[in-house]
């Protein structure tokens, strides 16, 4: 096992008259970088399992290593201080008396390196250079939660834990931080792993998925393995899709439109509407497999702009008997069409066969 990795293994009873007949019980296996998110409906396990890698939830039943850092085994189980990792929960906890710089100078404290460099660059990062004199009551809830990762990352944690830090914002305010949670992503090298219900928040956010249902893992995945089929493990089909990280290449201003590239390996191009990205930014995008239809041939006549060629490559059962999932190849890229069995019937698909892909929708996630 190299060192750059997670290991978090789980298996906990509870007895509780409130919370009988849930059991947690999880073998992960997971990267030691970028964002991992825990998806799953409310109830599933996900919080649980959160608290137990902080050592909030005694499991004696438990084994947790990151990094090559051993927080729990058999013979270990620290304490949640001495873990290294930060806790983000859905509320800020900010410390109502002291000031946004007061706060994060709190947190500087446990830090290993007390590093002037290392705060000026958190709070630049965070966008919090207007409001260190501001007590947590003049800030909006957006601008809580963003002192609240940055008053996080302070203490320099070996792992970050977030816990649906956006379910408390309106949508105003989530499309506020979202940016933020992005630069994290970005510009530190430590670990996140964030929990969510919401697929918009994993789509656009997330390198690697955990999929729980009813405490145990229904699959987990780097995200692209795990999306496209999400509706065989939480019966989401209407949410089945890829995300694609791609190029802008080229512009239309006559027409407001842009072009990307699907990847550096491919000519598959696809039109969106400009939102005035500069050509050469790298655009994440989500393909919903019930935005994207067959035909056997190009259709020159219709009001859809992005008609690919696609190849047949394997079909996935739906929750809703009536529909079918297509998984089609364009050069190197998988996406979904999520059709009905009749259509499937009427069209005589067939694994391997030539088909024209055309896509109705596409979301620009970042």
């Amino acid at each position: 096992m190299t060192d750059s990795h997670i290991q978090a293994r789980f298996k906990l009873a509870f007895t509780s008259q409130a919370q009988q007949g849930f059991n947690l019980d999880v073998d992960l296996y997971l990267p030691g970088k970028g964002i991992i998110a825990l998806f799953g409906h409310s109830g599933s396990g996900k919080t649980t399992l959160l608290r137990c890698m902080a050592g909030l939830q005694n499991c004696d039943k438990g084994l947790m290593q990151v990094n090559g850092q051993v927080w729990q085994d058999g013979k270990t189980n620290l304490a949640t201080h001495k873990r290294g990792l930060s806790y983000v929960f859905q509320e800020s906890s900010l410390l109502a008396h002291l000031s946004v710089k007061a706060n994060l100078l709190y947190a500087l404290k446990r830090a290993k390196q007390r590093s002037a460099q290392n705060l000026a660059q958190i709070v630049a990062m965070m966008d919090l250079g207007d409001l260190l004199n501001h007590h947590p009551e003049q800030l909006s809830g957006g601008e809580r939660q963003r002192v609240a990762i940055a008053r996080a990352l302070l203490t320099e944690p070996s792992l970050l834990l977030m816990d649906e830090p956006l379910a408390s914002l309106d949508i105003n305010r989530k499309q506020e931080i979202l940016p933020y949670l992005e630069k994290l992503k970005h510009n530190t090298k430590v670990p996140v792993v964030y929990v969510s219900h919401d697929i918009n928040e994993v789509a656009r956010l997330a390198d690697y998925v955990v999929v729980m249902q009813q405490g145990k893992v229904m699959a987990a995945g780097d995200l692209n393995e795990v999306l496209p089929h999400i509706s065989l493990f939480v019966g989401m089909a209407e949410d089945a899709s890829v995300v694609l990280d791609t190029a802008l290449i080229a512009k239309d201003p006559e027409w407001n439109l842009i072009q990307v590239k699907l990847n550096q390996t491919t000519d598959a191009c696809l039109w969106l509407r400009d939102s005035g990205e500069a050509i050469g930014t790298t655009m994440r995008i989500r393909l919903q497999a019930k935005d994207v239809s067959i035909s056997l041939s190009e259709h020159q006549d219709s009001s859809i702009v992005n008609r690919l060629p696609a190849l047949v490559q394997a079909f996935k059962p739906d929750q809703d008997k009536a529909m079918v999932l297509v998984e089609l190849r364009l050069d190197d890229c998988i996406i979904m069409a999520r059709i009905t069995q009749r259509s499937l019937s009427h069209l005589k698909l067939e694994i391997g066969m030539q088909v024209w892909a055309q896509i109705k929708s596409v979301a620009i996630v970042s």
